[in-house]
């Protein structure tokens, strides 16, 4: 039994030394000891002996290097605590000098907020006047001929800072600028943008603030894309242009537009006398070919009238029957001479009546024509009316331009109406009055003839 026990005790020595081997062969390595294989109790006494010498060293060798990796873990201890204690001094350093900062800011702006205290007033000028100025530089005719000088303007007015002393030089040299130039008259070359969109090198005169002129007549300044443009219409003021343009020298007639161009624009919009014409439709057509008949007629009866007034009064200077009113009813006298003075006085009559309606031809049509043209006139007023009820009555009162063809078209129609008919009157007027002095000297003659017979018949 005690072998047996020994011989146990033996085997777990051997089996942890063993397992002790493997763990420092794991770590390290290490020379391998050869164990001899036990085949006795005293071979295996001897072989236990040989391991625990094994284990010795191997257990030594491990504390060694466990000493040796601890003294390097400690100095890496030693040596982190050093620089923790490094870098809290440096922090308390740091926050030191960051308070000490923090005051020093504190009073230097302080100090900033007493010094520019007028300053800031000032500043809050120059940025409303800086903007201000680029407005009024953006919309005037000298930015035609000196482009570009609302942009410094513009960074001034958006900038936060203080304005420089040569900034301040520049904006007061803007401003002197635009009063210097808008009391010149300049020309200069420059692209003009013409009707049809493409761009013409000319000569442009610029009178102030107010007008640009070319060969052409007048030219706006477009502030939305910064290029001159020729009017797509001239308006009637554009022979003043040429005349200005010619003059060399002295007082020069030229019409003016205060607005820089507005109101050019809008009298390139005023529609002209042909226009306005057509705006009456099929009614001022109609209108303006009742005019045209009139005056036909009306001439037609003066011309004739004044031929057949001077036959009469040639016919009243003789005694032979022509072929002419007087002269017909002279004839009618002679051939009835033996008949009575009543007789004869009806035959005259009925020879006067018979010339009274080639005289009076076509005096009645020209009355018609001027009763007429004012009623067509009218019946286009109401017609252009019914029209401006309709755009009233589907899109509102909100706009009044799309009221202005209808009203338009009313206005022309009752205008035309009249300039037909208020000539017609005083055309009918006088075709009337020469064919009732026609007729009279008719019925004078005629009561002339009477009187003859009758003297000659007493």
């Amino acid at each position: 039994m005690k072998k047996l026990a020994s011989l146990i005790v033996a085997s777990v020595i051997l089996a942890g030394t063993t397992m002790n081997i493997l763990a420092a062969e794991t770590a390290a390595p290490v020379v391998e000891t050869q164990i001899p294989k036990a085949n006795s109790l005293d071979e295996l006494l001897a072989t236990v002996k040989i391991a625990r010498t094994a284990d010795s060293a191997l257990n030594k060798k491990r504390i060694q290097e466990f000493r040796s990796a601890r003294n390097r873990q400690k100095t890496l201890l030693n040596n982190a605590l050093a620089e923790e204690k490094r870098q809290e001094r440096r922090t308390d350093q740091l926050k030191a000098t960051y308070d000490a900062n923090e005051l020093k800011l504190a009073t230097m702006d302080e100090s900033l907020k007493l010094k520019s205290a007028n300053l800031g007033e000032m500043f809050g000028v120059v940025r409303q006047v800086a903007l201000d100025t680029s407005q009024r530089l953006v919309g005037s005719t000298i930015s035609a001929q000196y482009p570009g000088r609302e942009v410094f303007l513009d960074e001034l007015g958006a900038r936060k800072e203080l304005p420089t002393i040569k900034e301040l030089q520049k904006l007061w040299v803007s401003l002197q600028t635009e009063m210097t130039q808008s009391g010149k008259i300049v020309t200069f070359d420059g692209d003009v943008i013409l009707g049809d969109g493409t761009k013409k090198k000319t000569t442009v005169t610029r009178v102030g603030v107010f007008n640009l002129l070319s060969d052409a007549g007048y030219v706006v300044y477009n502030q939305e894309i910064g290029e001159m443009q020729e009017l797509v219409r001239q308006p009637e003021e554009v022979a003043t242009v040429n005349g200005f343009l010619s003059a060399g020298s002295g007082v020069s007639e030229l019409a003016v537009d205060p607005s820089r161009g507005s109101l050019l624009r809008l009298l390139t919009q005023k529609k002209t006398n042909e226009e306005r014409y057509h705006q009456g439709g099929v009614v001022g057509y109609v209108i303006t070919a009742l005019l045209a008949i009139g005056l036909i007629i009306t001439f037609e009866r003066i011309i004739s009238l004044t031929a057949t007034g001077s036959k009469i009064k040639k016919q009243a200077k003789s005694s032979t029957p022509g072929n002419n009113p007087l002269g017909r009813i002279m004839a009618v006298y002679q051939a009835n001479q033996d008949l009575s003075t009543d007789d004869l006085e009806l035959k005259l009559d009925e020879a006067v009546l018979k010339e009274t309606p080639k005289i009076e031809r076509g005096v009645n049509i020209i009355k018609v024509l001027a009763a007429v043209s004012p009623l067509l006139g009218l019946l286009g007023t109401v017609t252009g009316m019914i029209a401006t009820f309709q755009s009233i009555t589907l899109f509102g009162t909100g706009d009044p331009k799309l009221m202005a063809g209808g009203i338009s078209t009313a206005l022309m129609t009752t205008v035309l109406g009249l300039i037909s008919a208020i000539p017609l009157i005083f055309l009918h007027a006088i075709v009337s009055g020469k064919s009732k002095s026609m007729v009279h000297v008719l019925e004078e003659q005629s009561t002339g003839l009477l009187a003859e017979h009758a003297e000659k018949g007493a």
